[in-house]
């Protein structure tokens, strides 16, 4: 009841002034609303007036991890504070996203760069997974028997190729993104020899259902199994069991896949799978696949880890990963590792010891081992150090650890903050598209087809699956990306290398190019520039011209690699766009690019691929197992790429200033390197140089503790050995000639932490005072 003595009147002046009206009563048991100027004239006549009472509870969720995300934000960040909601409707979203904006705002504030990760994943998320798995599900793992890939599809497709069987059977859930030529061929016959895989793998689908998918195993006798369970038979081991065994009598080796059960959950469903676990080791000829999707905010945001309890398994899906997928994102790593992270903060402790594994003592039939490739690839091609104790100093890696500039770090922030996003917030094309042709000069219309991943390696490997389809040789000059190239190894791609001379700065050139076009049937010639890695010199406008002139004279494909350009020191960019109509090139030329080191980005990567000739594109889409960039990354994308359009100060500002720092920190290599007997071949751009080790050829070196293990270590130097003898001295990462494909030289990065490369141009004196 409204008492006698309330003046009413200033909101009879609000509802004069605005359309606003506010309810009244007529009394207690009036249930027909007055407004505001009717209840004060029927007041002032006497009356009795009252209105409703309305409570409201408020209360803020998790408040300490708001006050971490507001305090990141008050710290340079206030232009995308109008980006932040944290309305939800429900509370399962804010338990998950609030925590992991709060871990993110805290990484990005506390850290001025991402650290370096080994291929298998972040060592991290990987401890993450395997304390989940002991907490949850009494399952002892550790960081040894996970492998992180970017999807599901991209872990089975790896796999796959790691073995390359004749004949597997797969799920038919677990078939939709695998190469289209995989379930076409029925080249079955030689499935039981122990003849090599060829470059015929056969996939043969088959329900889920366990009894009928052992059926097809008995008869068909695969040397790869690939399969998921039915929800009724996940409960209990029965089935896996049943699994198990029926591939290891006839050896075929066994990936389970388990992500549909797999629940992000403080009170999990029973598991038979591992309940299996808890109390027995998974044999040698299996693996537990698993596809992290089911979060709660983002539905296509994925992530995959692959158990194997067998140590040979586990460094070859580690290698497979590097060379296939080059890494994979750290940020969706990090996305899920806050997830496992807050279940195992809120379970306590288990006081109990682990219960007694039993070891699985069956005896197993021969198995298909790796393929032959494979095997060659693997036990040659140099590839990352193990460095568990993350104590190494990393030259060796195409990873900037310089500090990330404020723009990166707000368009990083603002993708996850970010609510409801438009598809044309997300769309990258219109601004790749600008940025190819003011870059390069790189034409492009309605029919260029832009394909996107995580990473230009994994598009790379796709246009290497598509020479070798269409039956072409791949051509790769002598001083070209060292991954790459054992890549395409793994691949079994024909390989042609074209010489190049010293006395060019190991620089392509049309003579040379031409040489090899005239011997090579279907060429697909492979180009880094404007930047050359690993040399980190500059192919000139005219030099790339005459390089394309010769190509076009030879029909060749062309896949030209940007991803390790736009750090020129004092260079503008090339303008192609009048070659290409010249010489009629559109449809022979494929750009591949990157961003993660034209911005400096660190740990932030986005791959993308520019092509025209439709056939190519059907081709490639194909293969469909990329691992594509989330919508957050290509919202950041398209908001770095906006800035730099609109040639905003503050990014330009900072990429000038650390092309400045590289620049400098090339030189100062360059010098301390010559100083201790190297033959240096000077960059003009980029985070890498080359250098030959004249002096130290024939030298005998002798440790009496190796950094690597503490042992005693002694050998004759060569070009084989030179980066173990320097990982051995001083603790020091560097790349030989096996990785760069010239003779005698070695590559060094030089985008470490102010602290790290100081210590690297120590561990390079200290290396000469060990030898002489």
């Amino acid at each position: 009841m409204q008492a006698a003595d309330t003046d009413i009147s200033a909101l009879v002046e609000i509802e004069k002034n605005s359309p606003h009206r506010f309810e009244f009563f007529m009394g207690l048991a009036g249930d027909q609303p007055i407004c505001a100027r009717t209840a004060w004239a029927y007041g002032e006549a006497g009356g009795r007036i009252s209105h409703a009472l309305s409570v409201y509870s408020c209360q803020l969720r998790q408040p300490n991890q708001v006050k971490m995300i507001f305090e990141f934000l008050q710290n340079g960040f206030q232009e995308i504070s109008s980006s932040l909601d944290l309305s939800f409707e429900d509370d399962s979203v804010a338990d998950e996203k609030i925590p992991f904006l709060a871990y993110l705002a805290n990484v990005l504030k506390e850290s001025s760069f991402f650290p370096y990760e080994p291929p298998a994943g972040s060592i991290r998320f990987r401890n993450l997974i395997a304390g989940f798995m002991k907490t949850y599900h009494h399952t002892p793992l550790t960081t040894d028997n996970i492998v992180i890939f970017p999807s599901r599809a991209v872990a089975i497709e790896n796999a796959l190729r790691l073995f390359s069987p004749r004949l597997a059977i797969i799920d038919e859930n677990l078939t939709r993104h695998l190469p289209r030529q995989w379930l076409t061929s029925l080249n079955i016959e030689n499935a039981e020899t122990d003849q090599p895989s060829a470059d015929v793998l056969t996939v043969i689908e088959a329900p889920r259902q366990s009894d009928l998918m052992i059926e097809l195993i008995k008869k068909l006798k695969p040397q790869v199994v690939v399969t998921g369970m039915a929800q009724f038979e996940a409960i209990t081991s029965s089935a896996f069991e049943h699994l198990l065994d029926t591939t290891r009598a006839i050896g075929s080796r066994l990936f389970l896949d388990i992500s549909d059960h797999f629940e992000l959950s403080s009170l999990p469903s029973p598991n038979g799978v591992f309940k299996y676990l808890a109390g027995t080791s998974l044999p040698s000829h299996a693996a537990i696949i698993c596809g992290l999707l089911k979060n709660q905010v983002y539905s296509d945001l994925e992530v995959a880890f692959v158990i194997s309890e067998e140590e040979s398994i586990f460094k070859a899906l580690s290698k497979t990963v590097e060379l296939l997928e080059g890494n994979t994102a750290l940020i969706s790593q990090y996305y899920y590792g806050c997830i496992l992270y807050e279940l195992l903060a809120f379970q306590l402790a288990d006081r109990h010891p682990s219960p007694e594994r039993g070891c699985d003592k069956a005896e197993t039939v021969e198995m298909i081992g790796f393929s032959s490739s494979a095997i060659s690839v693997l036990d040659t091609a140099e590839l990352s150090i193990d460095d568990k104790e993350n104590s190494l100093l990393h030259m060796d890696v195409d990873q900037s650890f310089l500090p990330i500039p404020s723009p990166i770090k707000a368009a990083i922030f603002e993708s996850f903050a970010r609510q409801n996003m438009a598809e044309s917030e997300t769309d990258v094309a219109p601004s790749l598209r600008e940025f190819i042709k003011a870059a390069y000069g790189f034409p492009s219309d309605s029919n260029t087809e832009f394909i996107y991943s995580d990473c230009p390696q994994s598009l790379f490997n796709k246009l290497v699956l598509c020479c070798i389809h269409e039956g072409g040789t791949l051509c790769f000059p002598s001083g070209s990306n060292g991954n790459y190239v054992s890549a395409a190894k793994f691949l079994k791609a024909n390989i042609v290398d074209i010489p190049t001379e010293s006395e060019l700065g190991f620089k392509l050139t049309e003579n040379a190019l031409t040489n090899v076009l005239q011997t090579v049937k279907k060429p697909w010639v492979y180009i880094s520039g404007p930047t050359i890695n690993p040399t980190g010199l500059i192919y000139s406008n005219e030099e790339i011209e005459s390089i394309l002139s010769s190509c076009a004279k030879f029909g060749a494909r062309v896949v030209l690699d940007t991803s390790f350009s736009g750090l020129e020191f004092n260079f503008e960019g090339w303008d192609l766009e009048d070659s290409f109509r010249k010489l009629n090139l559109d449809l022979r030329v494929c750009l591949l690019g990157g961003l993660s080191l034209k911005m400096l980005a660190g740990g932030f990567t986005f791959g993308f691929l520019v092509m025209a000739d439709p056939c190519l594109v059907d081709e490639l889409y194909s293969f469909s197992g990329l691992s594509k960039p989330h919508s957050t990354v290509k919202y950041a994308t398209k908001k770095l790429l906006g800035h730099r359009e609109q040639k905003a100060g503050n990014l330009l500002d900072a990429i000038g200033k650390q092309k400045q720092i590289l620049g400098n920190r090339s030189k100062r290599l360059k010098e301390t390197l010559e100083g201790c007997g190297w033959d240096v071949l000077e960059p003009c751009a980029g985070v890498s140089m080359v250098a030959k080790p004249s002096a130290y050829v024939s030298k005998i070196i002798k440790l009496d503790h190796s950094y690597k293990d503490a042992s005693v270590y002694e050998a004759k130097i060569a070009d084989s050995n030179i980066r173990e003898a320097i990982l051995r001295a001083t603790g020091l990462c560097i790349n030989s000639s096996s990785w760069t494909g010239i003779p005698g030289y070695c590559r060094f990065t030089v985008a470490l932490t102010d602290s790290e490369f100081e210590k690297a141009l120590d561990c390079i004196v200290k290396f000469k005072d060990i030898v002489f």
